[in-house]
Parts: structure tokens; sequence; C-alpha cells
């Protein structure tokens, strides 16, 4: 009798547990905070947040963690994981995307302090090595440019969970006379090393664009997540506690 209540209540865990796995939202990315941060820090990113605090309202929990960007897209592309944010409708064409964005972001140059070079266009690359980040999507043009130079000194494609890191050290070192990034990560990435002062924008690539949690085109539930997704931004803005986590990380609502 004993044997038999202590398999129940096995058995009961387990049905408990898988329950419990289910009801979660796995979310893969690189670190791009303020966007997204450090997996289960008390500041995960604004968008780690928004999709935790909406997910909740449906009973679900989001499984956070980092990875490369292009093991990330590929693996929620697969189905392995659910959805990656930050992202682009370029990154992942194929993915499935809300109709409302996530934030806006501008694709910036920069360059070590006292280096006169300005980007003016794709043909000013010429003269410069740039540091980019493997699987980004940064503009038609410039993307065909990596995509031609990359396997010349011209073109260095950083893979890894600190890529960006990476680059401003190697910016520093003047191994890289420049590098592409967004200007809320950069900004937030040079506070955090102390290197704010040493490097300076070198112009835009482009005019802000929008970025989103995107969601797996192989999984049949991401339609039902994107709307939720829109839906619940939505309510965050009309409440005000958009803005209240946009302020935790310095930012201002992008409409």
């Amino acid at each position: 009798m004993k044997l038999l209540t202590k398999m129940a209540t096995l058995g009961m865990l387990f049905l408990l547990s898988g329950s419990i796995l289910a009801k979660s939202v796995s979310i893969r990315a690189d670190e791009w905070f303020p966007i997204n941060g450090v997996p289960g820090s008390s500041s995960p990113g604004y968008m780690i947040e928004l999709a935790q605090i909406i997910l909740k309202e449906h009973g679900y929990i989001v499984d956070y963690q980092v990875s490369p960007w292009e093991r990330s897209v590929e693996s929620v592309r697969k189905g392995k994981f659910d959805c990656v944010v930050g992202a682009y409708t370029d990154d992942a064409p194929d993915f499935i995307f809300p109709q409302e964005s996530w934030g806006k972001i501008e694709s910036t140059f920069y360059v070590k302090k006292g280096n006169g070079w300005k980007y003016s266009g794709i043909k000013s690359l010429m003269a410069v090595k740039v540091g980019t980040i493997g699987g980004y999507a940064y503009s038609e043009e410039f993307d065909a440019y990596v995509a031609a130079n990359k396997k010349s000194a011209r073109v260095q494609v950083m893979k890894s969970n600190n890529a960006l890191e990476n680059n401003i050290k190697k910016l520093l070192a003047g191994r890289l006379d420049t590098l592409i990034e967004s200007h809320l990560v950069m900004n937030a990435k040079l506070k955090n090393m102390g290197k704010s002062s040493d490097i300076i924008t070198a112009g835009l690539l482009a005019p802000a664009d929008d970025m989103y949690i995107a969601c797996s085109p192989a999984k049949t539930h991401s339609k039902k997540l994107v709307q939720w997704f829109s839906d619940g931004l939505k309510k965050l803005r009309a409440s005000g506690d958009l803005q209240k986590i946009l302020s935790k990380y310095g930012l201002k609502d992008w409409k």
C-alpha cells in the first residue's frame, strides 16, 4: 500500500513537473543590453521584462538564456526554442513577428577618439577595417558589402556571446578602424566598460529601424505568442507600465 502511494505521488510530481515545463516560453539571444542582459539578474533587459509580464498574465514563465546570435536564430528557426529578442525583420524574415514593434534602434559607426574617419557611404568603408557581429542584419547595402569582403581584412566578423566587447577591445587596440553597433547597446556597453570617453560616433548607417521579439516559424503556437506580445504591449503602454520599465534602463517610449 505504501509502495502504491509513493508511486502515485511520484507520478503526480512528474505530471506537475511536465506541466510547469510545458508552461514556459524559451527565449534565446546574444547579450544586447539594455534590450536583453544577464539572465536571472535584476536587470535582464527591458524586452525580457516585457515578455515576463505579458506571459505571466497567460500563465507562462520565461526561460531566457544567452547564446551567440547566429546560433540563437538558427535554434529558434528549427523549433528548439520559441523566440529571439532584438530582431529586425531582415534578421530572420521567415520568423513570426508581432504587429507592434518593441523598440527602435539605429546602426551607428564608432571610432577611437582622435580618428577623423567618418562614414559617408559604402565607398568610404574601403579605406578602413570595420568590425561587425556574425548574423546581424544592418542594411541591405551594408550586408552585401560584408558578404563580399568578409574574407578580406576590410571586414572582421566577431562570433561570440561577448562579441561587442571583443570588437571594442580590438578598436581600442588599433586592430579595427571602426565598428558598427546600435547606439543604445553601444552606450550601455561603453559605460559598463568605463570607456565612454575613449570612443566617439562616426556617422549613421541608416535611419532608426523597428526591432521586435520574433518567434519560431516551426512552432504552431508562435502566432498566438506574437498576438499576446502585441496586445500586451498596447496594454502596458496605455497603463504607463511600459514607461516605468523603460525608465529603469534610462530609456523613453519610442512612439
